[in-house]
């Protein structure tokens, strides 16, 4: 048998990067009885049906390391959470639930601001700096159009299987033109009327890049849920809470009403995000009421 890495999968097909070249595979049937389902990024051992026409069948897959929903790609190393300055006005809260779910894999994360030229006083990217970057996080602002920052973004993609994550309409796939010349991605713009993005990338896949490792770019999302995450983990995705977790209630303490509460106090003191911090208390609801948001 051949070992690979599936790269792309659509309509029941796969596509294996093998040291032989790239080979269409289907999967046996044994996977669907099993209730196992291929993923983009999943390392797999192939049997070779036709060597010419570079065919075959999947026949194992080994186990993941790491495996995010959605998007649907398996054993990533690191988040690329990319989010517009403007046009699309950022989410805040949809940004928080991307970092939520790339924490609950233990994916390093790496916050990148799209379209910075449009701030021109710059008073937006310094707003989301000083909230994601006092939390723990690296943020880099980039502009294609003026060249910003795009050799830091290599060097975080440089070895790493990589999940670019985000909104439609922030130009993840434009970046990824500018990232490397020889993706040939399409590209849209977004709708004056409704400032959201149109649906650009239709399917997951991985990537290789000049630069080194592989990307996957994804569908856009509008919203995620959070219905593996139980009430009481939540906490734990908020990485900013550990400095200050030793609250009197200990580790029972969810930092909402609990008197005594030493997040609650570094927020009144500004040493956590008070946008944060209200970010945790609306997905910490929406947890417990159950709602599904699509």
């Amino acid at each position: 048998m051949l070992d690979g890495k599936i790269v792309k999968g659509i309509g029941g097909f796969y596509y294996i990067d093998t040291e032989n070249g790239i080979y269409e595979c289907k999967a046996r049937g044994i996977f669907r009885k099993q209730k196992i389902t291929p993923l983009v990024g999943d390392r797999v051992k192939i049997n070779i049906v036709d060597e010419e026409d570079k065919k075959g069948v999947i026949e194992e897959i080994d186990k993941r390391d790491t495996e995010l929903i959605r998007p649907p790609i398996a054993n990533v190393d690191k988040a690329l959470i990319v989010f517009a300055i403007k046009n699309p006005k950022p989410n805040l809260s949809l940004l928080d639930r991307f970092i939520v779910l790339a924490e609950k894999e233990n994916l390093d994360i790496v916050i990148v601001l799209t379209k910075v030229d449009l701030d021109e006083d710059g008073d937006l990217v310094e707003e989301l700096k000083n909230i994601y970057e006092i939390s723990g996080y690296k943020v880099i602002p980039v502009s294609n159009k003026t060249k910003l920052n795009i050799d830091k973004i290599k060097e975080e993609l440089n070895g790493n299987v990589v999940v670019f994550a985000g909104p439609s309409g922030v130009g993840k796939s434009s970046l990824l033109n500018e990232i490397d010349k020889n993706f040939e991605l399409q590209t849209g713009e977004v709708s004056d009327k409704i400032k959201r993005g149109k649906h650009t990338t239709r399917h997951a896949e991985l990537l290789k890049l000049e630069c080194g490792g592989m990307v996957a770019d994804t569908p856009g999302f509008s919203s995620l849920t959070l219905d593996d995450i139980e009430e009481s983990e939540l906490k734990e995705y908020f990485i900013e809470f550990d400095e200050f977790d030793d609250c009197r209630f200990g580790f029972r303490c969810i930092h909402e009403n609990e008197p005594s509460c030493a997040v609650k106090e570094a927020v009144s003191e500004g040493k956590i995000s008070k946008k944060r911090y209200d970010s945790y208390i609306q997905l910490l609801n929406e947890i417990r009421q159950g709602k599904r948001r699509y």
